[in-house]
């Protein structure tokens, strides 16, 4: 499995938005309100993401105080990242276009409220991109000293 590229989630992000945005411009009026539930929820998947990434480097690296990781799981929390990269940046792609959208009708109030409802899911899904890259890059095989070492 080939690393993630952060210009490919970042080329999600913007087709996704301006798809959204073209998408939602005639019938905004006709939607039921954004909910808020979206920010704590993808907030807390991104520190579980966060955590199991610093777990999983220390136990890889074979830290003091911690039992060896099975392969397999690693195997499982590399593809549970580059899943979680792909589906942040979609997600976070949708709220990007809701708040492109919202951001030009601001003087009303409730489409200001879900400007920052959807600013701050969008945050929250920025920062889960976040943590899957981090948990992607803990789940690298260490380089063997010996190689290394300059000949």
């Amino acid at each position: 499995m080939k690393p993630t590229h952060i210009g490919h989630l970042v080329g999600i992000v913007v087709v996704v938005a301006l798809l959204t945005w073209a998408a939602i411009r005639p019938f905004y009026s006709d939607l039921p309100l954004m909910p808020w539930t979206a920010i704590p929820t993808v907030l807390l998947l991104a520190l579980g993401e966060g955590y199991s990434a610093w777990v999983t480097k220390a136990r890889i690296a074979r830290k003091p105080d911690t039992k060896p990781v099975e392969p397999l799981a690693v195997a499982r929390l590399a593809a549970l990242a580059k899943a979680s990269a792909y589906a942040g940046a979609v997600f976070g792609g949708v709220f990007a276009g809701f708040a492109l959208h919202t951001v030009q009708i601001l003087d009303r109030e409730t489409p200001r409220g879900e400007f920052f409802v959807a600013m701050g899911s969008f945050v929250a899904c920025a920062l889960l991109v976040a943590a899957a890259l981090y948990l992607e890059h803990a789940c690298r095989i260490p380089k063997d000293p010996e190689e290394q070492k300059p000949r």
